[in-house]
């Protein structure tokens, strides 16, 4: 049966609470995940949270008692509480009525099938976790295999990273790297680099995706090195009508994993 707290100063209050700092998340190997809606999505790919906190008004809604039964049958607690101590967990003046507390995990890249999916979504030196979040939600819509991210990232466990996700991080697999590693492992098998750059006179539309397609984005606010373009098999760009120079970088992965998506589908 779950048990109650409604005191600030219980210690599991306050541990939990830490994991919105990166150094106590690597410490604990520990995560923080809200929303019911994120929380069902977990479930439903078979992540079950360690701790759920959940407020007592939504006690009695199925999608909280099937998450209550899921942790409980896992060896996990449930935990019934107020929304100020969920406030305070997520940092929101407007808590979401469950907040999950999940064991990080880890993809490798010889643990990827490259073969299991036609497009795969590559990221490097990205640093906003609006932006991770949003490419794992297309990776999610556009069935991507994976998204793979190079050298000095965002948290992909950063509570700002999981809440933008809707749930794609427990859906989609993050495998983090360097250059030096995920080049030799591309080149071991088969796989198109496809780069967004603007140093190109290649339209993105015009251009011949060949599966598996991996498309790399550069940082957002210095793109890709030229080094790492210049491994690419093919470089693309998106035209640019107005007076802004490039797309957010989401939008620009979102924009060519719809374009290969087509393609690989057969589009007229």
């Amino acid at each position: 049966m779950p048990r109650e707290i409604t005191a600030y100063s219980n210690p599991l209050i306050k541990r939990i609470r830490s994991l919105r700092e990166k150094r106590h998340r690597r410490e604990e190997g520990l995560f923080l995940a809200e929303g019911l809606r994120i929380l069902t999505e977990a479930r439903e790919a078979g992540r079950i949270p360690h701790y759920l906190f959940f407020a007592r008004d939504s006690a009695a809604h199925p999608l909280v008692l099937a998450l209550v039964d899921a942790v409980e049958a896992a060896g996990g607690e449930a935990i019934e509480t107020v929304p100020d101590i969920l406030s305070k967990l997520s940092g929101k003046d407007n808590p979401q009525a469950v907040v999950g507390v999940f064991a990080e995990f880890a993809h490798a890249l010889d643990t990827l099938d490259r073969g299991a999916a036609g497009i795969w979504l590559v990221a490097e030196r990205l640093r906003d976790p609006g932006n991770l979040g949003t490419i794992l939600r297309t990776g999610d819509a556009v069935g991507a295999g994976g998204l793979i991210l190079i050298g000095e990232c965002v948290d992909p466990f950063s509570v700002e990273a999981v809440r933008a996700s809707m749930g794609a991080l427990f859906t989609v697999p993050v495998v983090q790297c360097e250059w030096s590693a995920f080049l030799p492992w591309l080149r071991s098998g088969p796989g198109q680099l496809v780069g967004l750059s603007l140093d190109t006179s290649v339209d993105y539309r015009s251009a011949q995706y060949q599966a598996p397609t991996f498309l790399l984005t550069g940082n957002e606010a210095q793109g890709m090195p030229d080094a790492y373009a210049a491994q690419c098999d093919l470089l693309v760009k998106i035209p640019m009508l107005g007076k802004a120079d490039s797309l957010n970088a989401a939008v620009a992965t979102a924009v060519m994993a719809y374009e290969v998506l087509g393609q690989q589908a057969g589009r007229d």
